[in-house]
């Protein structure tokens, strides 16, 4: 197994971790009752992801260059056990996700009253390696237990927005490599195939727009406006993290190869109707 592999496995898996932490904020928003400082909470997480997917995308490519170049129908076969690797590493990420949930759901709601204070979010994240509130890190850590799940139901929240999240998960996980093993088992249209990367994320943003992501916030708003008990919230957040877990350690697996045959049916269209 190659250093880069392993470093590209680690970004994976710091990717999938928080994003599926970003869940917690939104029982932590609840809990805080301060909804719209939840929301900008998630965009300063989630750039931690960003800056993941920066450093793994050239070692992605470098990946499939040194595939290209050793040739062969073997090389792509080890490529993609390489990429089922990663896959892995994203379901290793949300599964530490929803393991630390009950601990970053208190950290976040201590966040967000800090940034009440202080209105300044590197304020806030200064003030978490102070000495002190290490120690109260350490004190807040918390894992799943039974009794914490007592109240966890799916009978009162939409079935089909849970079902969408998981569907929605896995084809964001494997839309980019798709593309990539694509590009290796047609290295002339390389360049083509790596683009069309979107036709398969495109349809799981408009999923996640239309569907998965307005039912979550308004079970979230309802919650906050004592309309919904927030069992119902932490319901929410415990079923779209189990639906990234199954869509990563399963659906992405299994739509691995079906999805890269169909970049590579659109690639070699693009190609003949460009000639």
């Amino acid at each position: 197994m190659t250093h880069s592999l392993l470093i590209v496995g680690f970004f994976t898996t710091l990717i999938h971790l928080t994003e599926s932490l970003a869940y917690s904020m939104r029982l932590a928003g609840v809990r805080t009752r301060q909804i719209a400082v939840s929301l900008s909470f998630v965009t300063s997480t989630l750039l931690v992801s960003r800056l993941s997917n920066m450093f793994q995308a050239p070692l992605l490519g470098a990946m499939v260059d040194s595939s290209v170049l050793n040739g062969g129908v073997n090389a792509i076969h080890i490529l993609e056990v390489q990429f089922r690797f990663i896959i892995f590493c994203g379901f290793l990420g949300s599964f530490i996700g929803l393991m630390l949930t009950p601990t970053m759901v208190q950290v976040f709601a201590v966040a967000i009253r800090k940034f009440s204070e202080t209105g300044s979010v590197p304020r806030v994240v200064a003030s978490f390696f102070v000495p002190r509130r290490l120690v109260l890190f350490v004190k807040m850590l918390r894992f799943p237990s039974r009794e914490s799940l007592k109240n966890i139901s799916i009978r009162s929240l939409p079935k089909g927005f849970l079902i969408l999240n998981m569907v929605v998960t896995s084809v964001y996980t494997i839309g980019v490599l798709c593309s990539l093993l694509a590009g290796a088992m047609i290295p002339e249209f390389r360049s083509t195939a790596i683009q069309l990367s979107g036709i398969v994320n495109g349809l799981a943003t408009i999923l996640f727009t239309l569907f998965v992501d307005p039912a979550g916030a308004r079970i979230t708003d309802q919650a906050t406006h004592g309309i919904r008990p927030e069992s119902d919230v932490k319901s929410v957040v415990f079923f779209l993290q189990i639906g990234r877990l199954a869509g990563t350690l399963v659906l992405s697996q299994l739509l691995l190869i079906p999805f890269t045959h169909y970049i590579l049916w659109v690639t070699r269209g693009l190609a003949h109707w460009a000639m």
